[in-house]
């Protein structure tokens, strides 16, 4: 059965960002006055001169969380690209959570990647990967320092220091579950739509973990049904499993010339959902749309 390559070589297109407004909560104290009997002197008397109150002492600001300084990046560092991303990056320690990650990281030049704040740099990100511009989702920040999903690596953190990317808002999501073969679309942590989908067979399983759109590419194939691929920043688990034509893949969400496999174990690690389906997420979410793959939610959604 053939595999969903999406082509290094071919270009791929965006869908636009969609921005979402943060809010901003005042809130307001009170003070209140203890009221006590008046009792009636039985003379009057002038009160003892009373020494001025000391003055008070004012607050001591916090101080400033110190940002560790970025090591410079020797010019020979490997630069991320489609192919497999360096070794030596730490693993996403809550790569299976479910929270929205709702910011995303763009490079506006050639960046460095740390294996911590501080830390060792590893590889350069460039704002674009086969000439289509890179949004990686935000997953924590640190003493000034910002980690992102790491793009053609899987269940994986780079730290980016201070300066040199730009953050967007990411308002939707995709959780994919394995057990019950299905995808939710989320938007502002409302599900939104469920689709069946089927996914990777045995060897080739669909990788577990929380990757991202990285961008979109035309149907190299008819098998394809016509529509759009979308390629995500994860990668076959075992490269070696898939057919060797297919090396140096990644993951890809997309439809299929037919609906006959809906709910089976049938690819090589991709996710395949509707046609409709498919054309729908296209015309919504955005690359840099975070994707989290789990084995079954805990409880279904309420659009199963």
């Amino acid at each position: 059965m053939a595999f969903d390559r999406i082509s290094p070589s071919r270009r791929l297109r965006w869908i636009g960002a969609a921005v979402g407004v943060p809010l901003l909560l005042l809130a307001a104290g009170a003070t209140g006055w203890a009221l006590t009997p008046e009792p009636a002197p039985p003379t009057v008397t002038r009160p003892a001169a009373q020494p001025p109150a000391p003055p008070t002492a004012a607050a001591t600001p916090a101080p400033k969380e110190s940002v560790p300084a970025a090591a410079p990046a020797p010019a020979g560092l490997p630069v991320v690209d489609y192919g497999p991303a360096p070794t030596g990056f730490p693993a996403d320690p809550h790569t299976m959570d479910t929270t929205p990650l709702t910011e995303g990281a763009h490079p506006t030049r050639r960046i460095a990647a740390y294996t911590a704040p501080g830390g060792r740099p590893l590889a350069f990100l460039d704002p674009t990967i086969s000439g289509v511009d890179v949004t990686m989702p935000v997953a924590r920040r640190q003493a000034g320092w910002t980690a992102v999903l790491l793009p053609s690596a899987n269940r994986t953190l780079a730290w980016l220091p201070p300066g040199g990317f730009t953050t967007v808002a990411l308002r939707d999501q995709i959780v994919v579950e394995r057990k019950p073969h299905r995808l939710t679309w989320y938007r502002a942590g409302r599900a939104v739509r469920s689709w069946e989908v089927s996914l990777g067979q045995q060897g080739q399983e669909t990788p577990l973990g929380r990757t991202f759109i990285l961008g979109r590419t035309p149907p190299p194939e008819a098998v394809y049904g016509g529509v759009d691929i979308f390629a995500l920043g994860a990668v076959p688990d075992d490269p070696d499993a898939v057919p060797a034509g297919l090396r140096g893949a990644h993951i890809g969400l997309h439809s299929w010339h037919h609906d006959g496999e809906l709910g089976e174990n049938t690819t090589n690690g991709c996710i395949r959902l509707t046609r409709s389906g498919q054309r729908e997420l296209l015309a919504e979410l955005r690359p840099g749309t975070s994707v989290v793959v789990v084995d079954e939610l805990p409880a279904p959604p309420p659009t199963a």
